[in-house]
């Protein structure tokens, strides 16, 4: 299985992203929290990747972290009814711990809100995930997502570095009245400004002086 790609990123959409090998040229879907920390065009990329294979097609998705490729394999292996083209557009309408959040918290209404997601669907996201994400506050606690492959046998895995801040800083600008897709929209932008390191408290400075 391909677990990654590393190479030089010859062009990028927002849902597509085409990484030179070896002298191969792989095309690879992505969502738009992934497009958004691309490079440009020229440098280098490293993308982690899942192959989803079909009858008359073999298909690669990449994501900027583990922890998005092994949430996506999750969605399309544990829900019903959701296949790679509708985890690509949630993962693309809202960010991992957000997507958490909403889970853990049973946000029906907020899962629906995202492109052809009816509230079955968003209904089903929840039943069959809510189990498998972490109870404890702490996003990336799906078990196995994280640093580490789903099947590892390491249980709950620490949330990657700059998960904490940017879910933190999300709720905080929810708290301030901004919608959860526009809060979360947001905080990724001030995050892609101020670097995977950046606090809490400047997150939420950066999104609202944008």
């Amino acid at each position: 299985m391909i677990t990654s790609i590393h190479g030089l990123l010859t062009e990028a959409t927002p849902l597509r992203a085409v990484v030179e090998l070896n002298g191969f040229g792989y095309e690879v879907n992505i969502p738009v929290t992934t497009a958004e920390k691309l490079p440009a065009p020229g440098a280098q990329v490293k993308l982690h990747t899942l192959v989803i294979y079909r009858e008359d097609a073999q298909t690669l998705y990449g994501f900027s972290t583990p922890a998005e490729r092994d949430f996506f394999r999750l969605m399309i292996e544990t829900v019903s009814g959701v296949g790679p083209k509708l985890a690509l557009t949630i993962l693309s309408r809202m960010s991992l711990p957000l997507l958490e959040s909403a889970i853990r918290n049973g946000d029906v209404a907020g899962l629906s809100k995202c492109p052809g997601i009816g509230k079955k669907t968003a209904e089903r996201l929840v039943i069959e995930l809510r189990a498998k994400v972490g109870v404890t506050g702490g996003a990336g606690l799906v078990p196995g997502i994280g640093s580490e492959p789903l099947g590892s046998g390491t249980g709950a895995a620490p949330a990657a570095a700059g998960d904490v801040p940017l879910r933190d800083a999300v709720l905080a600008l929810g708290a301030l009245g901004y919608k959860a897709a526009d809060a979360d929209a947001a905080v990724r932008r001030a995050q892609i400004a101020l670097g995977a390191g950046a606090s809490t408290e400047k997150l939420i400075k950066h999104a609202l002086a944008g």
